[in-house]
């Protein structure tokens, strides 16, 4: 961990030396603008190049560009920043070729995560007519024509995790495959759509959470699977984030007239109704979300920032009565006091308490046990709570 930590503070301050471009055309930043303009800028400091955000090392096909890229995208349709427009096309033309072949994308991977990035291919095709963007979103919308599925349709997580769907993965695929559905493909896909959270509904739910567990295997061969159910042990706080930010973008793209729209909204509403009752006082929620009682358990900011995206958004568009915004407002306090810290030479500021990264199964084994969710490590700044908290201040500090 030490290791990686240095390496990326070096690659850091290489790319703040050698850098010509971003940290140096940004103004200064500034502490009275708006939290979400706030974090991309800052964002922008620590990654003058957009495929560095995360401390990579190298350009890569990845979600969490695709997350934070995303975010910056909605805001920049509102603030019409040229800086935000260049730093996001400076990513995607990097990787993506005029024929629409995607540099590192591996299609034979059958990666769910590598759907998202493509999310940001309509914006820059609408925006720039380019027709590689659309021929890049072909490319990734081919690979769900062949993606392995469970018995009943639901798409594997991954190749390498045969018979799975975790709650992250609706947000990886979901939005995607609809938003492609409704701008170029045949509508009666949709039913396809909303299988796959028809699938999350009825196999992954606790009933006395009345929320989704973080795993479920369909074959209920792993060890982290439940005999009886196939479901992982725990609730952890990101998983749902990504479901509810998968929940609420897919109800944004979807005809209201469509026969599931309305039944998707009101699993919309009942997952939140659930969620807010382990909302903590502070506005946070837990890395395990029921278990906030136990010792080592933490309030962790990726979580926080997903579930509060989701809820200020659905209050916007009406998914939610206005009444949820109080509990939205709630839990963005919550990151402004707790996990947001200001450098106050520069004014750039760190979002805290992210943990870094929590799966299942693969190598080294990962078993769903609460004390494995508390043990993976906690860094400042994890792009998979960045760009949630971008969008949720882009719905609530306007």
């Amino acid at each position: 961990m030490l290791k990686h930590l240095l390496s990326a503070a070096a690659l850091l301050a290489s790319s703040l030396t050698l850098s010509v471009g971003y940290a140096e055309s940004l103004p200064s930043l500034d502490n009275t603008k708006p939290w979400s303009i706030r974090m991309i800028e800052s964002e922008m400091t620590r990654f003058p190049e957009a495929w560095q955000i995360d401390w990579d090392e190298k350009p890569q096909w990845d979600y969490v560009h695709g997350l934070n890229l995303l975010a910056i995208t909605e805001v920049y349709k509102k603030t019409k920043n040229p800086d935000y427009l260049r730093y996001v096309e400076g990513y995607y033309d990097m990787l993506v070729n005029e024929d629409g072949s995607i540099k590192t994308y591996v299609k034979e991977k059958y990666n769910i995560d590598m759907v998202n990035p493509g999310r940001v291919l309509f914006f820059l095709y609408e925006t720039t007519g380019n027709v590689k963007y659309k021929k890049a979103a072909d490319t990734l919308r081919a690979q769900l024509d062949t993606h392995p599925r469970t018995a009943q349709g639901g798409f594997w997580h991954k190749k390498r995790y045969p018979h799975q769907m975790w709650l992250d993965g609706l947000y990886m695929g979901a939005p995607f495959y609809a938003e492609y559905i409704v701008k170029y493909g045949d509508m009666s896909e949709l039913d396809d759509v909303f299988l796959q959270f028809e699938l999350i509904e009825e196999n992954l739910y606790d009933e006395d959470t009345g929320l989704p567990r973080h795993g479920w295997d369909a074959s209920k061969q792993q060890k982290w699977a439940d005999s009886e159910t196939g479901l992982s042990d725990n609730h952890w706080s990101r998983a749902l984030g990504w479901y509810a930010m998968a929940l609420v973008d897919v109800l944004a793209i979807v005809p209201t007239d469509h026969p599931k729209t309305p039944w998707l909204n009101a699993r919309f509403q009942s997952f939140i109704d659930a969620a807010l009752k382990y909302q903590d006082v502070s506005g946070n929620w837990y890395q395990v979300t029921d278990k906030g009682d136990l010792n080592g358990n933490y309030l962790e900011a990726s979580g926080t920032a997903m579930i509060t995206y989701a809820i200020a958004k659905g209050v916007e568009l009406k998914f939610l009565p206005a009444k949820y915004k109080k509990y939205a407002q709630k839990g963005f306090s919550g990151l402004v006091d707790q996990m947001i810290s200001v450098k106050p030479d520069s004014n750039v500021i760190t979002l805290e308490n992210v943990c870094r990264v929590a799966g299942l199964g693969g190598s080294p084994y990962r078993d769903g046990s609460f004390e494995y969710y508390l043990s993976e490590p906690i860094r400042p700044n994890d792009a998979k709570g960045v760009g949630p908290f971008i969008m949720a201040a882009h719905f609530l500090d306007q």
